[in-house]
């Protein structure tokens, strides 16, 4: 489902209050708010609170209970997990998984720094909705079962069902609720006419919205437009592993096109928004691949950087493993220096994360055990 059909969908709906305790809407001031019934009744009374500062609520129709402090510079995000709207049925054909409540706990920076790019640990989660639950761009699933074949499948597959339901969702086997692409379910009890709301919180503290931007990132009287992906399919056949045409499967599928889309290779762009006025770099859920960002401009904070997702869990229905380095994510400056070579060459090598460490070794000349040594994982 595309931002264009939410948007028409969310202008027909409006307050969601008849069947939900909790909706989203738009203040005075034109920033993200939630609004917060006493009640699932239409007719009980409600209040508004900006989402850019402290605010908690426990969604008695729903059960989703999320508590947010901001203080001193921290955006804590503490939240059960439970999504504030409808999911699909779980368990069910394609994820046995059941949804339970979590104890989900994540401080971030409000003055995130913006950097080089740099890639999250594997199965990691990517970021926070301002319901409280998880994005997680990728997936468990692996080519043949094999951790080590360097080929992983994405949530959006035509091989294999992973179960996602019409929130682009789905739950890892510790009842872990999470989104994969586009949070529909959350996107409909949104109320903005122009520019997207700010959805959620990236894992290095950098805001994360839908994709309708402003047509120049830092006009905002210039009219809008859907933000569109910097990545493409590849053009040929797979070399290796499954074999066939590329066609979205696996994430190797997919490779970076510098200027081909309105995004960077983090799906994210420096523009100005309602929330904030004089610009900030922003993440963008995508229609296409990466569909949520897989790497990040500022440092990812602590309870990001656990491999398989919040506190360690792992990130898809069947578990499986793949290599991250030690405490964290690898310096591809510091590699690149150790095999002679320039930092971008190390980037285009590995792609797209979760890298392909096989491939990439082929294409740099190297073996893998000499790959992974540089990147120290």
């Amino acid at each position: 489902m595309n931002e264009e059909f939410l948007e028409k969908e969310v202008g027909r709906r409006g307050f969601l209050l008849g069947s939900l305790a909790s909706a989203i809407t738009v203040t005075s001031g034109g920033f993200t708010g939630l609004v917060l019934s006493s009640g699932p009744s239409a007719a009980a009374s409600k209040f508004v609170v900006n989402v850019m500062g402290s605010y908690s609520f426990t969604d008695v129709a729903t059960g989703c209970n999320v508590a947010v402090t901001v203080k001193s510079g921290i955006r804590r995000i503490v939240s059960n997990g439970i999504p504030n709207h409808k999911t699909g049925t779980f368990p069910n054909s394609g994820n046995p998984n059941t949804i339970s409540a979590q104890k989900q706990d994540f401080s971030l920076s409000t003055s995130p720094k913006m950097g080089s790019l740099q890639a999250a640990s594997m199965g990691a989660a990517a970021g926070v909705a301002i319901n409280g639950v998880i994005f997680e761009p990728g997936t468990a699933e692996v080519f043949n079962n094999d951790p080590k074949s360097g080929w992983n499948i994405e949530a959006f597959n035509t091989i294999r069902n992973l179960g996602l339901d019409s929130s682009n969702a789905h739950v890892q086997p510790t009842g872990t609720y999470h989104y994969h692409g586009t949070p529909v379910g959350l996107s409909q009890l949104v109320t903005r006419s122009g520019h997207s709301p700010l959805i959620g919180w990236a894992a290095d503290g950098f805001p994360i919205y839908l994709a309708r931007g402003y047509v120049k990132a830092k006009d905002a009287k210039g009219g809008y437009k859907t933000l569109k992906s910097s990545y493409q399919l590849k053009k040929g056949t797979r070399a290796s592993g499954p074999g066939g045409t590329y066609n979205g499967d696996y994430t190797q599928d997919f490779e970076y096109v510098a200027g081909s889309g309105d995004l960077d290779a983090g799906n994210g762009r420096v523009q100005v928004t309602p929330e904030f006025p004089k610009g900030t770099y922003c993440y963008i859920i995508t229609a296409g691949f990466p569909y949520i960002a897989r790497q990040f401009r500022g440092t990812i904070a602590s309870g990001f950087l656990k491999q398989g997702g919040p506190n360690g869990q792992q990130g898809g229905p069947q578990g499986g493993s793949q290599a991250a380095p030690q405490g964290g994510n690898p310096d591809l400056v510091a590699a690149a220096k150790k095999l002679g070579i320039s930092e971008q060459t190390l980037r285009d090598a590995l792609g797209p994360p979760p890298p392909n460490l096989v491939s990439a070794a082929q294409k740099l000349g190297i073996t893998e055990s000499a790959l992974r040594a540089a990147l120290g994982i």
